[in-house]
């Protein structure tokens, strides 16, 4: 009998240990539109290295390229997304602007003269590519993809 209650046990904490997890979509009224199980996702607490704002160095933020002058960290993005740019030959950043995939203007933060970096919330964003689109006060534009998880 103490075998057998062994057994079951070690069966019971065998799934407890790989759990399943249910995921849902959206669309943008607030209606299901899909339901998906998945018992293969990593858990929410994996071993993610996500370094806090005030600790970054520039080694930690990405560039496109390397003559870039946007930086930004991390991509993706689960809740808050660190941009910075270089003021270079008196091109301020007027206006920074956030894009869905389907062209939709998300947010927009305008008043950056002065600034060269900001945070942007991620948090109530759906899972999906943004491109943020960055607009200088002599009318040149850069952007850049970002994936939020």
């Amino acid at each position: 009998m103490a075998r057998n209650l062994i057994i079951i046990t070690v069966f019971f904490y065998c799934f407890l240990g790989n759990a399943q997890k249910i995921s849902f979509d959206y669309d943008i009224a607030g209606n299901q539109v899909k339901r998906e199980l998945c018992s293969s996702c990593p858990s929410k607490n994996g071993d993610e290295n996500i370094i806090a704002i005030e600790n970054l160095t520039e080694q930690d933020l990405l560039k496109f390229f390397p003559e870039d002058v946007i930086s930004y960290y991390p991509n993706p993005v689960k809740e808050e997304l660190f941009l910075k740019w270089n003021l270079i030959d008196g091109k301020n950043v007027n206006s920074i602007e956030i894009y869905s995939l389907n062209g939709q203007l998300v947010k927009k933060y305008t008043n950056l003269d002065v600034s060269n970096k900001l945070n942007i919330p991620f948090g109530n964003y759906r899972e999906g590519v943004y491109m943020i689109l960055l607009q200088y006060s002599n009318g040149e534009q850069k952007d850049i993809k970002i994936i939020k998880k």
